[in-house]
């Protein structure tokens, strides 16, 4: 079929419109976001978008995972829906945009179909994934790995968060578990459009990131035991210091990382000290690990390398350790069909674009698994995420909203 025309646009200022009006639930203390999964805030989220959509005419159905699919018709009722969108969830101190620029891009698209009286033989559904940051619930991307087949639903059920409540039962509180199997929905393709996360596309001053690959990824959760003691009486010969273990782990991580330049990255996140108190050497530590590259032998040999190390670091200390594997997922290539239709697009509408590598995990991650799947990016100020000052420009999210656009109605199919 032939591809839409280039003086195909959405409405910039609208969805810009929306991703202002979807901050203010959940602010955050510093102009970003805290609408972590499965909160009241996050059930205020769903309920807004829930009622654009409605306004859009898209019938919303919900699945036992709480992910939410905004179904807009197409001429053929036997042709395979094409899906579009993101997640709405974010990080404690999270941005306006990481995630939510997907999901209300996916409407946009959805509403300017409206206003352009545009008909697809293919429907469209406009989604939004629970859990996609795995802050609150562990591992990230759980209800797309869920839909994907990844995790079993009722592992997802049991997964707690740091106040032992349980995803399940919040899913349940919150009233957004669906009744639809997860995973029963086919599609003929998945799209979604995201923040950079990183500082390439700005630095080279390009409008588009075409991604071809997602970087592999594994969290490896670390506890190392010693001894507490007072810091002022105990001779340091005597010492079991968890504290000091976890300082030379960071150290670790940080080396493997450099020696698989320029692609491997690794750091410690999340980090927790026992008992926490000036005056007593820490006698525990726990922390997560994250090591990611989009080559899968090379992220096998940095946990191999990482694992080896704190055997001989904890040895060395007389500390104990264990180390339990909280999420991983292989590196990514994205379906050429769906990578071609989105560099197509910023080619037909005129803005720069390149190749990318995502750093970053996301649902079409998972998705890429049960459907052709591809994603498109735009740059982010200073390449900041996960972080309540990130921040991208109007151009920039239309931009990319614009490459949505072309890259779902090629493949949904206009109808003359």
């Amino acid at each position: 079929m032939a591809a839409p025309g280039e003086n195909l646009r959405i409405n910039a200022d609208r969805l810009w419109d929306a991703l202002q009006e979807m901050a203010k639930i959940g602010p955050g203390v510093a102009g970003g976001n805290n609408r972590q999964t499965l909160t009241d805030e996050d059930a205020a989220g769903r309920r807004l978008f829930q009622k654009w959509c409605e306004e859009a005419g898209l019938a919303m159905g919900v699945d036992q995972m709480g992910n939410m699919f905004a179904y807009r018709e197409g001429t053929d009722p036997n042709a395979l829906p094409v899906y579009v969108g993101s997640h709405l969830d974010t990080q404690p101190t999270g941005g306006r945009y990481d995630g939510v620029l997907g999901v209300l891009g996916a409407l946009e698209v959805v509403r300017s179909m409206n206003d352009l009286g545009i008909k697809t033989k293919h429907p469209i559904v406009v989604t939004n994934w629970t859990n996609e940051e795995g802050a609150r619930f562990a591992p990230a991307m759980l209800a797309s790995g869920v839909f994907a087949g990844v995790h079993e639903l009722e592992w997802a059920y049991g997964r707690v968060d740091a106040k032992g409540k349980r995803f399940g039962d919040e899913l349940e509180r919150i009233g957004w578990k669906g009744d639809e199997k997860v995973g029963a929905r086919k599609m003929r393709a998945f799209f979604e459009l995201h923040i950079e996360q990183g500082p390439i596309l700005e630095d080279e001053d390009i409008d588009i990131g075409v991604v071809t690959h997602g970087q592999g990824l594994k969290w490896l959760q670390v506890t190392i035991v010693g001894k507490e003691a007072h810091t002022g009486s105990t001779p340091m010969p005597k010492r079991r210091n968890a504290g000091l273990g976890m300082a030379r782990v960071t150290e670790l991580v940080h080396e493997v990382a450099m020696d698989y330049q320029p692609d491997a990255v690794g750091a410690i996140g999340h980090m927790e000290v026992y008992p926490n108190s000036r005056n007593i050497i820490a006698g525990k530590t726990v922390f997560t690990i994250d090591i990611r590259s989009p080559n899968k032998e090379v992220l096998d040999e940095m946990e191999a390398r990482i694992r080896d190390g704190i055997d001989t670091i904890c040895e060395a200390l007389d500390v104990q350790y264990e180390i339990e594997q909280v999420g991983h997922f292989d590196p990514v290539t994205f379906d050429e069909g769906c990578v071609k239709a989105i560099r197509d697009a910023a080619e037909r509408l005129g803005y720069s674009h390149r190749n990318i590598v995502s750093g970053a995990g996301h649902d079409a991650c998972w998705i890429n698994r049960v459907a052709p799947t591809a994603m498109v990016m735009c740059p982010c100020v200073d390449g900041l995420s996960h972080n309540e000052a990130e921040e991208i420009t109007k151009e920039w999210a239309g931009a990319g909203c614009d490459v949505l656009f072309h890259a779902v109605l090629e493949t949904a199919e206009i109808v003359p």
